[in-house]
């Protein structure tokens, strides 16, 4: 009931936070470099249930392009990493979905998809439980539009 209530709250007040109804959470990456939902409304937080033991956020890139060219992939760190790990991303390219390899900051990440595809990213809800923490695009400029905020609660 009270998601219900957080949920119809957020819409009510057009906040671009997303409660997740259960452990996980489908997010949409477009051509025009943005995270939205499911209704097409940008997304700059999700609310993770703390009753769930993983998270995983399902990610379709709704565009036409390929991915070399705007490319999404979800990568999930703290907050204070992201532009450090989107800059040491670009020496990977695209083979290495933007991101460096074996890097320990980064606490989860999906592959790198093109328009039309799909991928996911399930991180452990424990890791991520003190806050702080943000979901961003790797690709290259990506992560100053499509970025956001993971909170449990």
């Amino acid at each position: 009931m009270l998601k219900t209530k957080l949920w119809a709250f957020a819409l009510v007040l057009g906040s671009p936070f997303a409660y997740a109804a259960d452990c996980s959470f489908d997010l949409k990456g477009t051509d025009a470099m943005t995270y939205t939902d499911a209704a097409g409304k940008p997304v700059a937080e999700i609310v993770v249930p703390a009753s769930c033991t993983d998270f995983t956020i399902n990610l379709e890139h709704t565009g036409k392009m390929p991915k070399a060219g705007m490319g999404h992939n979800v990568v999930i760190a703290k907050s204070s990493d992201v532009k450090a790990i989107s800059a040491a991303g670009v020496k990977a390219g695209v083979k290495g979905d933007y991101l460096p390899a074996g890097d320990k900051r980064v606490v989860a990440a999906s592959k790198m998809v093109g328009g039309g595809e799909k991928t996911s990213a399930k991180v452990s809800v424990a890791a991520i439980k003190a806050g702080g923490y943000d979901f961003f695009c790797s690709f290259p400029g990506h992560e100053v539009k499509m970025h956001g905020k993971l909170t449990v609660k």
